[in-house]
């Protein structure tokens, strides 16, 4: 039983980060650093059960869209008339010690042997189709489970081909991963393809850390009693997050946000263009779910630190965090454009 979303004390950075990721897939998926012990795991988990359930193919393997033919498998392509309805939005874990078979897929061996056939059993990507894959320390991830995440995450297909086996499936999921970077870094590969990246600490106020302990306590002690106290907070929040897709794609994003953007990367001297290009669709599914009308910049404001903190350039001659360098520079772009 997870802990209620609307529970969660503080992490606002995190649960609006999830929240747009939640909004707008595209995003990129949110990695999670910091301290041990400070809910990370839990806000994902929490999210997982706030989603409203997705339209899916009801004999399909891979939960596909009965309303997108294009990112449908073949069995699902050649069905006359299939047969859809609603099914939780799946939330998979990606243990440390996963094999590869595990992780995309191998022949059934059961059924090899029984039958004599080969039959190919999904993997974890197969069951995080069209929902979320969290990785929990994913900088202590194997290498080659790492290039195997980006190859799919890049292609949104995942092809297995051994054994005389030859299967590909749609393997399109939002990527969430957590970690305490005192455990070890994460390779520059991985770490560019997290749309959003959140730092945690450990509350230092001691009014949060006794409402956190207080919450927590009475989760463990009455957790039902305490899901059905926060019930209507975690309608309301589902309810708005339905809102905000419907509403993302009529939201308008004027040339000054555009320039607003391009001139805020180019003055913190982020590497390529994935910055701005997650920066903006950040800030539109922020607007989204203000219920905003038009992206501005209230919504760059927001989303401009977990977008861009993880792309800066190391400066030897600024050895500031990229928290602070992000927010200074946000105060001196703005003040030039309102000077």
């Amino acid at each position: 039983m997870a802990f209620p979303f609307s529970a969660i004390v503080g992490q606002d950075e995190s649960r609006r980060a999830l929240l747009v990721s939640a909004v707008d897939p595209g995003v990129g998926g949110v990695l999670l650093f910091g301290d041990r012990g400070t809910g990370k795991s839990t806000a994902v988990r929490a999210l997982a059960q706030l989603l409203p359930p997705m339209p899916a193919i009801l004999a399909c393997r891979y939960q596909c869209d009965p309303e997108r033919t294009d990112l449908q498998c073949e069995d699902c392509r050649r069905r006359p008339h299939p047969k859809a309805g609603l099914v939780p939005v799946p939330v998979v874990d990606l243990p440390l010690g996963a094999t590869e078979d595990r992780v995309v897929g191998a022949i059934d061996l059961e059924r090899a042997l029984l039958e004599g056939k080969k039959v190919f059993e999904p993997g974890l990507l197969a069951r995080a189709n069209r929902g979320f894959l969290y990785v929990d320390e994913v900088n202590l991830l194997e290498d080659h489970l790492v290039d195997l995440l980006l190859d799919v995450a890049a292609s949104g297909e995942n092809i297995v081909e051994r054994d005389g086996l030859s299967v590909r499936h749609p393997a399109r999921f939002i990527l969430v991963g957590s970690g305490n970077p005192e455990e070890g870094e994460l390779r520059p590969q991985l770490l560019d393809r997290f749309g959003l990246s959140v730092e945690i600490r450990t509350p230092e106020e001691l009014a949060v850390r006794v409402e956190v302990v207080r919450r927590r306590d009475e989760f463990d002690r009455h957790p039902e009693a305490f899901r059905q106290k926060w019930a209507k907070q975690d309608a309301r929040v589902r309810t708005q997050l339905v809102a905000a897709r419907k509403r993302l794609p009529t939201v308008g994003t004027p040339e000054s946000t555009l320039r607003c953007v391009s001139e805020l990367c180019m003055r913190l001297g982020t590497d390529g263009l994935r910055g701005e290009l997650t920066l903006v669709r950040a800030a539109r599914a922020y607007c989204a779910w203000q219920g905003d009308a038009t992206c501005g910049p209230e919504h760059i404001r927001a989303m401009a630190a977990p977008a861009l903190r993880h792309r800066l350039r190391r400066d030897p001659l600024d050895e500031s965090a990229s928290t602070t360098r992000i927010e200074r520079a946000l105060q001196e772009h703005f003040a030039a454009a309102a000077a």
